[in-house]
């Protein structure tokens, strides 16, 4: 399941150079499943990145896969104590040539994994009929995808929309936040729902630096026409990047009408417990906010007249090469098995997370998904807004650090926003390619 805090420490302090740990060897521009037998004996192993729970469901489906093909067996494992660490855990193995046949990454890592030569070029193979590739949303197949070429296969889509407390709306007689506020409408809102006396806040931010900074900057962005990157030359350092991050900043600053979280990890628990109004955050949320029993509802992102883009954070199943055919078919018949709609029911649904297929709207697995979760079916219909993709880029990940640390500052005081955007595009520059 997506983590909210997208935190990928290991992976920055790395800075997460696999192409330089393997000089980018394995890609020779050959099928690896080239001459594969789907009735040879294969034995895969599949790093989930899963936590307890889905990591049971994830032995079930494969004992399930395994009935159906008494000649393939899957061990599984989470692979790492927390999914954040997979990457470290991956650059590592390549290097001793002990890593999985199948694993599962965050979806800022797919530059650094194309660019480590292990990952097997999936174009082909995705765009069979069979495979019905369009049936996954946009953003995520974008994220997927490195310099054209497709290196993994998505496992779960999501995006972030606007959760509100409607108690407390009631309480400051406001009216409810609809899917056509804009950025003002939001900061209004939050003003009034500030109160001191209370210790409640409008809205919240984290200001730790990690993705789950930068990201929540990105749809801000794009809403203003800006870009992230020009080519591979940092863009958003532009007057639109300057005027995306002057939204957080007057909202923090000069309304003191945001609760700064250091961590991560107390802006969603402090909103459950009511003492935050508003939240940007995405579908991982819902079970939280199930249990804490608070009523709530969800819309999409306020806007810069009328757009209101969001991102998508998709994770993904790399599927990697170990130069055997056998091996490599086996893992994409998995995977393609994995990620139909029938089998997705009993994983992204079963979990809570959104349905990776457009055809699973129709299930009734997915009418039961969304009287389960409420607030399901906006973020779902919230796909539609999810609009560009995260660069697929090596050195995302530092950038992301760079611009997290940015925000961090203009939120907190230290600096204006177009300082510190410099600064990150500055230490950003030459990162990407």
């Amino acid at each position: 399941m997506t983590d909210p805090k997208r935190a990928l420490a290991a992976g920055l302090v790395l800075t997460l150079s696999l192409s330089a740990c393997m000089g980018g060897t394995g890609d020779s521009g050959k099928d690896a499943a080239a001459g594969y037998d789907p009735n040879a004996t294969v034995e895969l192993t599949w790093w989930t990145g899963q936590t307890e729970v889905a990591e049971a469901t994830a032995e079930k489906l494969a004992a399930e896969y395994h009935a159906l093909h008494p000649n393939v067996t899957i061990k599984t494992s989470p692979g790492a104590s927390v999914a954040d660490e997979l990457l470290t855990k991956l650059s590592a193995g390549f290097a001793g040539g002990t890593y999985p046949d199948i694993s599962y990454a965050f979806g800022s890592w797919a530059g650094d994994l194309a660019a480590s030569g292990k990952a097997q070029d999936l174009t082909e193979f995705v765009n069979t009929p069979e495979f019905k590739w369009t049936e996954i949303p946009e953003a995520a197949r974008q994220t997927a995808t490195v310099d054209g070429k497709v290196v993994a296969v998505p496992a779960l889509v999501d995006n972030l929309a606007l959760i509100y407390n409607k108690e407390l709306f009631d309480k400051a007689g406001l009216a409810y936040p609809t899917d056509q506020w804009s950025w003002d409408d939001f900061r209004n809102a939050a003003k009034k729902l500030t109160d001191p006396a209370t210790n409640t806040y409008g809205t919240a931010y984290s200001v730790s630096g990690s993705e789950d900074t930068t990201w929540h900057l990105w749809p801000l962005l794009w809403q203003q026409g800006g870009k992230i990157l020009d080519g591979n030359t940092p863009a958003f350092a532009s007057p639109q990047g300057v005027a995306a991050l002057e939204t957080l900043r007057v909202m923090a600053v000069d309304d003191k009408s945001m609760y700064l979280d250091q961590t991560d990890e107390k802006y969603l628990p402090l909103f459950n417990s009511g003492r935050v109004g508003m939240v940007i955050s995405g579908p991982w949320a819902l079970l939280e906010l199930k249990e804490a029993g608070i009523a709530y509802d969800v819309t999409a992102l306020p806007g810069f007249n009328g757009d209101h883009q969001t991102v998508s954070g998709p994770d993904l199943w790399v599927l990697l090469d170990h130069q055997d055919p056998n091996r490599a078919g086996a893992a994409r018949d998995f995977i393609a098995w994995m990620t139909s709609a029938e089998t997705d029911a009993k994983w992204n649904l079963a979990l809570g997370n959104l349905p990776l297929r457009s055809t699973e709207a129709h299930s009734p697995e997915f009418a039961a998904y969304t009287k389960e979760w409420p607030g399901s079916q906006k973020f779902f219909d919230n796909l539609a807004n999810a609009k560009q993709a995260r660069p697929t880029v090596s050195g995302y990940a530092q950038l992301s650090r760079n611009v997290g640390d940015a925000i961090a500052k203009v939120l907190q005081g230290a600096a204006t926003s177009q300082e510190a955007l410099d600064e990150a595009a500055k230490k950003s520059a030459g990162l990407v390619g």
